[in-house]
């Protein structure tokens, strides 16, 4: 049984479907597959088609029975999982991949007045606020704020000034300054990067016109402000991008976990006999990244079909993800095994592995399909005719 639908769920489940020894069974509390990358672009206008596939499309015709259930409670003894509907369901191996969810850190306020974009329904909610506020108003927020200088925050950052300006046309207001902060608590945007990196990214955004807030700290929201490090920023639009943690069930299951929440897993990913946990939820070098997500559960499911020919799995080896950054229209920032690119030619390989990220899950017919509505526009809002 495999818990999670996203990128090292599905990838373990198409690598073990049809195969003679196991029956696979996939249990998520969402119908979709998120496709995370393009998730700002839906926020922006851009389509559902590009950030949400059904998991029902993706298993066509696969040996794989689709449970939709929230997990609540791991029974090792009796090798059984628990859901919220109250259903307990029976597995020989268990395998991990359920993600990770949204942490506001205690912070006063974001809970009820931040906005988000982790699924389709938040990205929609906030494009709908964007074409709401316009319209009652007649005029730009005073600041569009968004919390994070990760890749969701800078991703965001630099396609919201194009969109605003965008959607002020469609509703006839005539175009003026739009400002858009970003605020993150280290001392540079994508701190995971090399410097260069970071300082590329920065240099683009602030040719957008994107005003940086760095090594500042949120303190609270409010209906009409964000308090950040001792000063207030009026806004009615704050959208956070900033915290995250490992899923609940681990710590309720009992496993082993780092100081970041991480399960501790062995040299197989295995945190106890016949339980594996890839992909975020899983203490490894480069844990957090879709591709490690992917890698993970192509390595997982090898493992499992060496086992029940009667050899010998191999050790898990890390693998060192390509790093791509898109910052506006077409420019991107990209990090590939020690090479730097930056601009154009970022964008179309960013493009490029979106199209090899759609294929990881499809034939290249429906890969093609969801790829090529990157480009479409999709506007949704409660007051567009």
């Amino acid at each position: 049984m495999v818990l999670g639908g996203g990128f090292g769920g599905i990838k373990a489940a198409l690598e073990l479907a049809g195969h003679r020894r196991y029956s696979v069974a996939l249990l998520s509390d969402h119908p979709d597959f998120r496709y995370y990358p393009t998730l700002y672009r839906t926020a922006t206008g851009g389509s559902r088609q590009a950030s949400s596939i059904p998991l029902a499309e993706i298993f066509r015709d696969k040996e794989v029975r689709l449970i939709d259930d929230r997990v609540k409670k791991l029974d090792r003894d009796q090798k059984t999982v628990s859901g919220a509907s109250g259903k307990s369901y029976k597995y020989d191996i268990l395998i991990i991949a359920l993600g990770v969810v949204t942490n506001f850190f205690g912070i006063r306020g974001l809970d009820k007045y931040a906005f988000g974009i982790k699924t389709n329904e938040e990205a929609r909610r906030l494009r709908n606020h964007l074409h709401q506020q316009l319209a009652d108003d007649k005029k730009p927020d005073l600041n569009y704020v968004i919390i994070g200088g990760g890749p969701t925050g800078v991703e965001l950052a630099g396609a919201l000034p194009g969109y605003l300006r965008h959607i002020m046309h469609r509703h006839g207001i005539s175009q003026r300054a739009v400002h858009v902060d970003l605020v993150e608590a280290a001392p540079r945007l994508v701190q995971r990067m090399p410097k260069t990196y970071s300082r590329a990214i920065e240099r683009q955004l602030r040719k957008q016109g994107v005003k940086l807030y760095l090594g500042q700290s949120v303190q609270a929201e409010t209906a009409d402000a964000l308090m950040v490090s001792g000063h207030s920023i009026a806004s009615h639009t704050v959208i956070w991008t900033a915290g995250v943690t490992n899923h609940p069930f681990l710590k309720a299951g009992g496993f082993d976990l780092t100081d970041h929440g991480k399960a501790l897993v062995d040299r197989y990913l295995s945190a106890s006999p016949d339980v594996y946990v890839i992909g975020d939820n899983a203490d490894t070098p480069y844990s957090g990244m879709a591709q490690t997500a992917l890698y993970d559960g192509r390595f997982v499911a090898a493992n499992l079909k060496r086992m029940a020919e009667g050899r010998l799995p191999k050790p898990y080896r890390s693998k060192t993800p390509i790093y791509v950054t898109p910052v506006g229209p077409r420019w991107a920032a990209v990090l590939w095994h020690g090479l730097h690119l930056y601009g154009w030619l970022g964008w179309a390989l960013r493009g490029a592995a979106d199209f090899l990220g759609y294929h990881d899950y499809e034939p290249w017919w429906s890969a093609g399909k969801h790829w090529m509505a990157e480009a479409r526009k999709e506007e949704e809002c409660p007051i567009c005719t």
